[in-house]
This record gives C-alpha cells, sequence and structure tokens, in this order.
C-alpha cells in the first residue's frame, strides 16, 4: 500500500472521529472509558515527537554514559612484554525497545549486554532527562538482564489533583490523590496497616488526612480522631467520627480505649479459633477501626511536672502498643506531625519503625526528609527535599520498598459538611455500645 494512501486514510479516520465525537464521547464514557480525560494531545504530538528523540540519540547517550560495550578486548600486546591499555573503538549500544506510551509519558526497555549492570543505568538518568527533554526519568531491573526506564514528559502534579475519585471495590481502600504516573493515589490500609505522615506548616498534611477521611466515609469503616490542636482539623468531620480528643487528656482516654477493644477482638478471634479478623466470617467480624492523629508531637511535649510527663510517656506507650498489634486486628494507626525522630521522647523511634507506609510533604531542613524516608531509599529523601512552597499538597509516597510522588486531593468545604453530616457505622466496638465517649483511665458509654 502506498505510503500517500495511509496518510489519507489516517486523515480521513481522524477528520469523521471529530465529526462524530458528540455521538461517540457519551457512549464511551456510559460504558467506563473516560474519553475526556485521555490524553490526547500527548498521543497525537507529544508522544511521536519524544519517542523520536530518544531513538536517535540513544547511540550517543549510550556512548557518553558509558552504557555502550565492545566485543572486542581493550588490551593490546605490543611485542613480547609491553600491554597497552586503552577504550576499544567501535561500542556497541545496548538494544533499545521501541517506547511504549503511557497517560503521563513512555517506557522502553533495555537488553542488557553480557557484563553488564543496572548501576550505570541508574546514574545516567538524571542525563536521560536532559538529553530527551523530559521532565523525569525512573530507572529500575524488574528482571535479571533487563532495565525499564520510566519517562514522564510533563508533571502531572503541577496541577492540583481532580476533585473526581474512583469508588472504593476494596474496604479500607481510599483513593486521596493523584501519582506521578497519573493514576489514583491509593493507600490501602489493608497492604499497608500503618501510616506516618511529615511535613511542614502548610505543606499538605491536614488535606491528606481530610482526603483520607473522605475516601473513607462512605466506608463501613470507625473512625477514631486524635486532633490536640483543639479539634480544629479533624473536628470538622466531628458527626462521622466514632470518637474525638481534641487536648492530651482526652487523647489518653481514647488510646486507653483502643488497647482496650484491641484485647477485646483478640478474645473474639481466640473464641473462634482465627488468627485475625480478617479469618473470621463477614458477620463475625468486627468493624475496621482507623485511628487518625494529626499533630503527634502535642502528645509528647511536656511542661516539666511529673503529671505531664506521665501523660506523654503513657500516650507514647499506648501508640506503640496499637501499632504492634492492631494490624491483624482490624486496628490501623495514621500519624501525621512535623517531625517524628528520637527529640519528641521516649519510644517514638519504636513507633516510627512500625509504621510501615511513609508520606514525606515540603520539609524545613534535611533531617525531617531523612527520619521519615532514609531507610526506604536516599534518593526519596532528595526528591522531597525538592519539593517547593508552591507544590502544596505535592509528597512523597514510600511503601513495601517503594516510592513515588503523588499529590492530595484537595476538601471542599461543602464536602467537608457533607462528611460532618455523616453518621458513624452501628456498635463499632465490641467493648462498648454506640455511641461511646472516651474519658481518661477507660471507656465509658
Amino acid at each position: 500500500m502506498p505510503a500517500s494512501l495511509v496518510v489519507w486514510i489516517l486523515t480521513a479516520l481522524i477528520i469523521v472521529g471529530v465529526l462524530t465525537q458528540k455521538w461517540w464521547e457519551p457512549r464511551l464514557e456510559a460504558r467506563g472509558f473516560p474519553v475526556r480525560r485521555w490524553p490526547w494531545r500527548w498521543w497525537l504530538v507529544g508522544y511521536p515527537a519524544t519517542a523520536l528523540r530518544i531513538v536517535t540519540t540513544w547511540r550517543r547517550l549510550a556512548y557518553l554514559n558509558h552504557l555502550s560495550v565492545s566485543m572486542a578486548p581493550d588490551r593490546r600486546v605490543i611485542g613480547r612484554d609491553l600491554v597497552v591499555q586503552g577504550q576499544a573503538l567501535k561500542p556497541k549500544p545496548p538494544r533499545l525497545s521501541w517506547p511504549m506510551p503511557t497517560a503521563t509519558g513512555l517506557r522502553l526497555r533495555v537488553l542488557l549486554h553480557p557484563g553488564q549492570t543496572p548501576a550505570p543505568f541508574y546514574a545516567a538518568a538524571r542525563a536521560m532527562e536532559h538529553t530527551w527533554r523530559v521532565h523525569s526519568v525512573r530507572v529500575t531491573s524488574p528482571r535479571r538482564g533487563q532495565v525499564v526506564i520510566d519517562v514522564t514528559a510533563r508533571d502531572p502534579l503541577a496541577e492540583d489533583a481532580p476533585s473526581v475519585r474512583s469508588p472504593a471495590h476494596v474496604l479500607l481502600a481510599a483513593d486521596v490523590g493523584v501519582s506521578e504516573d497519573g493514576g489514583p493515589w491509593l493507600i490501602d490500609l489493608r497492604r499497608t496497616p500503618h501510616w506516618l505522615v511529615t511535613g511542614a506548616t502548610q505543606s499538605g498534611k491536614s488535606s491528606l488526612l481530610a482526603a483520607l477521611v473522605l475516601a473513607l466515609a462512605p466506608q463501613r469503616v470507625a473512625l477514631v480522631g486524635i486532633d490536640c490542636k483543639g479539634g480544629m482539623e479533624l473536628g470538622l468531620f466531628g458527626g462521622r467520627l466514632s470518637a474525638l480528643a481534641v487536648d492530651r487528656t482526652q487523647a489518653l482516654g481514647v488510646l486507653s480505649g483502643v488497647v482496650d477493644e484491641i484485647q477485646a477482638r483478640m478474645k473474639w478471634c481466640r473464641s473462634w479459633d482465627k488468627r485475625s479478623v480478617w479469618e473470621l466470617t463477614e458477620e463475625q467480624q468486627p468493624v475496621p477501626l482507623v485511628v487518625i492523629v494529626d499533630e503527634l508531637a502535642e502528645l509528647y511535649l511536656t511542661d516539666g511536672s511529673r503529671e505531664s510527663r506521665d501523660e506523654a510517656e503513657q500516650c507514647g506507650t499506648l501508640l506503640l502498643r496499637i501499632a504492634q498489634l492492631g494490624a491483624a486486628l482490624g486496628v490501623h494507626l495514621v500519624v501525621a506531625g512535623q517531625r517524628v525522630g528520637s527529640d519528641l521522647g521516649p519510644r517514638v523511634t519504636a513507633l516510627r519503625a512500625q509504621l510501615g507506609g511513609r508520606v514525606a510533604h515540603r520539609a524545613h531542613d534535611a533531617a525531617s526528609a531523612e527520619m521519615t524516608l532514609g531507610d526506604i531509599n536516599p534518593d526519596a529523601v532528595i526528591t522531597a527535599q525538592n519539593i517547593t512552597e508552591d507544590e502544596q499538597g505535592v509528597a512523597v509516597v514510600a511503601m513495601g520498598g517503594r516510592w513515588m510522588r503523588a499529590r492530595s486531593r484537595p476538601l471542599s468545604t461543602a464536602e467537608a459538611a457533607e462528611i460532618g453530616r455523616t453518621d458513624p457505622p452501628v456498635n463499632p466496638f465490641l467493648t462498648q455500645p454506640d455511641p461511646v465517649t472516651f474519658e481518661k483511665g477507660g471507656v465509658a458509654a
């Protein structure tokens, strides 16, 4: 088929598609295909230009960044005893697959030569960004002898996350924003039971907690809030919360009640010969419980008095017990604070070790980002330090040894009011009937 005929056919198809858009677009939307959110401009214009730039510059890029190898030895013997060593001529770059488009960029695979390792490709990621004129390049090696290069052409987090959120198909799974690959940012408490959220003032911590409450509100999940800033943040959702503490004295009662609930769920599982609540039938399972703590430092700071020190130590002990025992019993912990380090008080480091999910917003110093992400990946720490003040809500998310950039979804006043009018699940606690109020030293109906 002549090339001109192919061009004419493609042009005709595009024209017909544009003219009939009002007919086929709503029908595809009704069938679950979000046509309006598809990156048409990227696929039709940006992707071909970027793919061509990658293919044409790959050989020189590989040569300049020591990604090429030569099949000939780099040593030559001259005479009997003289060995000359130098760079071999005609190095051969590794084989590159054709770039495949994604929603925000493209992906390509590289087959390594025998003897090559992924390390030089990790180091060349910044060179790839500048050569290909893209926003970011992420290099991974999921299989031996293969490197996967994920290219992000433009930053999907440059704008606020869309207000549309996908429905929760799994219990305790919350869509709280958008990730750097353009997909939803999901916090799955079943997979990662406990989370740590850090960041400076006005970096987006409270917005993330609000987005989490918004996503969990329609589910059969009990929410318990601890907001020692007088309840200014979590108090907006008071109607949906099963309990709310607005100072440390109330927080001590709430945490004591949660630990009592954990003990009751242990006995409940033993009575059915099960090791966790997730092995029980749906009728036997107690309601999952999510404890959200805003401004963790307020639970540890003291005024020097003995009573204040005792309260802070008890709160630290109770939080640690919840983190250690709660996952198998349907009790989950989400802790937020500007800084979560040993300088706050005893048991903070042990608590941080139990929080497998990490979210680091913009920080004022490198040590704060290091406390959150340092044990995950040093590159994640550097990325978190590069978040600017204009990127409110942008954070580095780490879980299961992987990390990514994401942005939480802002919560409108109408959505907050709607959550506040929502009732919590009926009888969420085994220890007390619903509703419950927590008092210092225990639980009272």
